[in-house]
């Protein structure tokens, strides 16, 4: 909730510095598809990434990613800690966590650190465990 008050009456420059602020002690997510939002193409990003929207291209951050209940991805999905609500279609690799929700339909494979799959979530594809950090320069 404070990070909406700061989004409305906060200019957009003080929003990202209160943004960053945050981020020094928690994990902020600090990009957000909205869920009329359709994008064509990849997403990079060093911050978290939540998804309200369709994302036709892969997601790569070295944040958290949210996918929300009626969001969509057609892409793989990279991350530290990974979290769908909603439709993947592409695999998916996290240096962290991935959790399936119930409302996930997923379909592709899991890389993961470590794995938590909510009863009712759909899931087709194999899983596997990081042997290497994705992050890792070489």
């Amino acid at each position: 909730n404070q990070l909406i008050h700061l989004t409305i009456f906060l200019s957009i420059r003080h929003h990202i510095r209160a943004c960053k602020m945050i981020n020094k002690n928690n994990m902020v997510i600090q990009t957000m598809i909205g869920e009329d939002t359709v994008v064509d193409g990849p997403i990079d990003s060093k911050s978290g990434v939540i998804i309200y929207g369709s994302i036709n291209g892969k997601v790569n951050t070295k944040g958290p990613v949210r996918i929300a209940k009626n969001a969509v991805v057609n892409g793989d999905v990279i991350g530290k800690d990974i979290r769908i609500g909603g439709a993947v279609n592409g695999d998916v690799i996290s240096n962290g966590q991935v959790t399936l929700v119930k409302t996930c339909c997923l379909k592709g494979d899991i890389t993961y650190r470590k794995l938590h799959i909510e009863d009712g979530a759909q899931f087709e594809g194999k899983c596997e465990i990081l042997k290497d950090d994705i992050y890792k320069e070489g």
